[in-house]
């Protein structure tokens, strides 16, 4: 047994710049100054914890100075030709001051003398002043090397005066290949997945890894393997994400439920858990491309069962369950109920609606659309053909094709056969391709048997509309005599027909428009425009809003469609009771700052 063990993170730490790993961009730049001999006076190093700032300063040191590898570079720092301090326990402008007075010694034997600063944004700012003119004009003998995790934090007179590296983070490959070499020299048995268990753990931070490195030898011994190694590391199974995953795509809530409470019992964290599960859902969503699989940072054995899974999915499907567990990890941080919460996000994703059942519900809602437009235009989805039916090219001729009828109730309108008295009338004869003689014809069709046709609604064919009191609506005019429609002789027409209106309106419209359109007074009619008043605001808010449906009733009514354009005036001697419950409200608004407040903050609104 070793008397004095060192950690795998300090005795592997690079000794040159070809050991440092992943940093390339840095290290050729640095080795070509130094081969070209023009070093930089001051150089910042920023980028994340454990990728390698402080070893690179270290081996810029020891190439400037040429110092031999048997020194290590924890043992630089001895040496009187390179100075290394630490901002965060040094930070003051006094700590500066005194630096400033070992900057002016030469050093004793090489070229340079090296100062290397870590966590430099630590320095206060009147430390950082107290060093900004001897950074911008130093001794030829010396060169600063600033290491940070945050180079926002320095100020932009420090950056502006040195040559900055961005160090970038170490991916999983790399990590997992240097791991893999380190191993070889320790004796240590490990497998691939494991290796990326812990170079995924570490996060782009090669020092991180070496040291989980170090707690699974520890715990495991020489021989790491996989389940042992996620108890020593306290790490998601990545079996238990697949099978809570196949859990909601298989809708099985004991399964999910059991599973939690599996998860629980041994102790998993729940917001690692989720953490875990949404990089899941996420390696989910990049394997539905094959093109993007280079993006998946696992085995190829894993890999190939995100692609399995992932096809069990849509992509619509995995945004929105992404979408559930990010915003389950911000509820559970607050939750009372952490457990419970848990098991509400595993049955939202159980029951959540697939794309493509919503997809089918899609397709059916535009086919009734269409019906539904097709029908309030005068179509009939029944196969039956009225005179709303016929286009005007053909009802000079009376020819109408109709489909064959499949239903007797069809085959009955079909063939003109409507039995309103109980004698069996004929109404038209019967044959495959019927050609109807609108001349020879009565002049007034039948009116239809609600019996056969049933109570008809706002979209039907007017000819079918019969309100719920048993009011037969006045008809309009037949549409094959568009071209010849009357002209209204002026506004007292509409006022003859009103009646008649607001019958229609009482019974096809709810109570709450009717109420609103009896307040209407007919003032004028402008061509196709009829300009009417009402007394108060919100019955001009309800006109407004169903004005389509109002031109409809009076064109069913009168024959003619007309706009509706309305306007507010008031009777000044009746404003109190012309306003109206909506218009109180409002005003009472005005007049009370605190109810006021309450709606602005509540959103409070008035139920009618």
């Amino acid at each position: 047994m070793k008397q004095n063990y060192r950690a795998l993170t300090r005795t592997y730490r690079p000794q040159t710049f070809d050991d440092i790993v992943s940093q390339e961009h840095v290290s050729n730049t640095l080795k070509n100054a130094i081969r070209q001999n023009r070093l930089s006076h001051a150089y910042m190093f920023s980028g994340p914890r454990g990728v390698g700032k402080t070893t690179m300063a270290r081996v810029l040191a020891r190439a400037v100075n040429e110092i031999d590898e048997a020194v290590d570079g924890e043992s630089l720092n001895q040496t009187l030709n390179i100075v290394e301090m630490d901002a965060a326990s040094n930070r003051k402008i006094d700590d500066v001051r005194s630096l400033k007075e070992v900057i002016r010694v030469p050093p004793q034997n090489g070229k340079y003398k090296i100062f290397i600063i870590d966590e430099v944004h630590m320095l206060t700012p009147e430390a950082f002043n107290a060093l900004l003119k001897t950074l911008e004009e130093p001794p030829a003998h010396a060169i600063f090397i600033f290491a940070t995790t945050e180079p926002h934090k320095v100020l932009p007179t420090i950056l502006s005066r040195v040559q900055r590296f961005d160090f970038k983070r170490i991916s999983v490959g790399e990590i997992v290949k240097r791991l893999s070499e380190i191993a070889v020299k320790e004796n240590i048995t490990i497998d691939e997945e494991s290796l990326h268990v812990i170079a995924k753990r570490a996060d782009g931070a090669l020092r991180d890894a070496l040291g989980l490195m170090d707690q699974a030898i520890a715990f495991c011994g020489d021989v790491i393997e996989y389940q042992e190694l996620l108890r020593a590391l306290n790490v998601v199974d990545k079996n238990q994400l697949f099978s809570f995953i196949r859990a909601a795509e298989e809708r099985d809530a004991p399964a999910g439920l059991s599973l939690i409470h599996e998860l629980l019992q041994a102790g998993t964290d729940i917001q690692e858990f989720l953490v875990s599960l949404t990089e899941h859902l996420r390696n989910l969503y990049v394997a539905r491309n094959t093109t993007r699989d280079l993006l998946l940072e696992v085995t190829q054995d894993t890999k190939q069962q995100f692609i399995d899974q992932a096809n069990k999915f849509t992509d619509e499907d995995l945004m929105r369950m992404l979408h559930l567990v990010s915003e389950a990890q911000f509820k559970l941080k607050e939750a009372q109920q952490p457990r419970v919460h848990f098991e509400i996000l595993m049955l939202k994703l159980i029951h959540m609606h697939r794309s493509v059942e919503l997809n089918s519900l899609l397709e059916k809602l535009e086919k009734l659309e269409e019906v539904k437009k097709n029908f309030g235009e005068g179509g009939s989805t029944a196969g039956v053909t009225t005179g709303a039916d016929i286009p005007a090219s053909d009802q000079g001729s009376g020819k109408v094709d109709t489909p064959d009828p499949s239903t007797p109730e069809e085959k009955t309108r079909s063939s003109g056969k409507i039995d309103t008295s109980g004698t069996g009338r004929k109404s038209a004869p019967e044959s495959s391709n019927r050609r109807l003689d609108a001349q020879s014809e009565s002049p007034k069709a039948p009116a239809p048997d609600p019996d056969i046709y049933g109570e008809p609604s706002l979209g039907q064919s007017e000819s079918m509309q019969i309100p719920e009191n048993g009011k037969q609506l006045p008809k309009r005019e037949d549409p094959s005599n568009k071209e010849k429609e009357r002209e209204l002789k002026g506004v007292q027409d509409v006022h003859d027909h009103w009646e008649e209106f607001l019958e229609a309106v009482e019974s096809l419209t709810p109570k709450m428009l009717y109420y609103q359109v009896q307040r209407i007074q007919v003032q004028s009619l402008k061509g196709r425009e009829i300009y009417v008043t009402v007394d108060n605001e919100f019955a001009h808010k309800m006109v407004i809003e169903n004005r389509q449906v109002l031109s409809d009733l009076l064109k069913k009514v009168i024959g003619v469609k007309l706009q509706f354009q309305c306007k507010v005036i008031r009777d000044t001697g009746k404003e109190s009771e012309t306003m109206s419950t909506f218009e109180q409200f409002k005003q009472l608004q005005q007049k009370d700052p605190h109810l006021r407040t309450l709606v602005e903050l509540f959103g409070a609104e008035l139920e009618y």
